[in-house]
């Protein structure tokens, strides 16, 4: 139980320090204008690889969590429904790994921005990416909701979860609402803030796991 707890905190750690390194340095990646992209990314190539690695480490904690939770090293009151929010969580991480292995594409493009079709393959992996997000956000809904049932939790857990799920639903349903425009940035930044909460309720019950609680 605790070492899940551990991953969980890792995980929550290290990617607010990726969102930490993208939202203020302008490297949300505007699929709209590829060329934009390109130069940010050569520009700022550090920033752009330091956000690549705390995310790779933060979706690798979670999935690693995911597989303890199915394995059933977590206190459950439903344990085949706690194999299925930890199958949904360890997928969680995956989708975002997958995610950020575009993005590492995009990275080697820029580092030959004039190359012939680099501007077109970096929007279609931009496009790609951003649903990819879309979909994590929507696999880990799925595998709160599964959490909320199947794992043994305080009732005030379960509220907070509940909470959770809303904001990610939320977030997984805002790109449906721009049509054909694209996303805004801001608007994806408020994507970014929509996830927090369920970022921060695993990073919670990580801590209660790491303690000792919710047995």
């Amino acid at each position: 139980m605790r070492l899940a707890g551990a991953l969980l905190l890792i995980s929550l750690v290290a990617l607010l320090a990726a969102v930490a390194i993208l939202v203020p340095s302008g490297l949300t990646l505007n699929p709209e204008d590829p060329a934009a992209v390109l130069a940010a990314v050569s520009d700022r190539v550090g920033l752009h690889l330091a956000k690549l690695a705390f995310d790779v480490a933060g979706w690798s904690a979670m999935t690693a969590a995911g597989l303890l939770v199915a394995a059933g090293s977590v206190p459950a009151s439903r344990p085949h429904v706690a194999v299925l929010a930890g199958g949904l969580l360890a997928c969680t991480g995956l989708a975002g790994v997958l995610h950020d292995a575009g993005n590492l594409a995009v990275t080697q493009l820029a580092g030959d921005p004039a190359a012939p079709g680099a501007e077109v393959t970096v929007q279609a992996l931009l496009l790609t990416g951003k649903w990819g997000v879309n979909l994590v956000g929507l696999l880990w809904a799925a595998a709160t909701v599964a959490a909320v049932a199947g794992l043994r939790l305080s009732r005030a857990m379960r509220r907070a979860g509940a909470v959770a799920v809303v904001c990610s639903l939320a977030a997984v349903v805002l790109p449906w609402t721009t049509g054909t425009e694209g996303l805004p940035g801001a608007v994806e930044q408020v994507g970014y803030a929509l996830q927090l909460p369920v970022m921060a309720w695993y990073g919670l019950l990580g801590f209660r796991y790491l303690r000792g609680g919710e047995r």
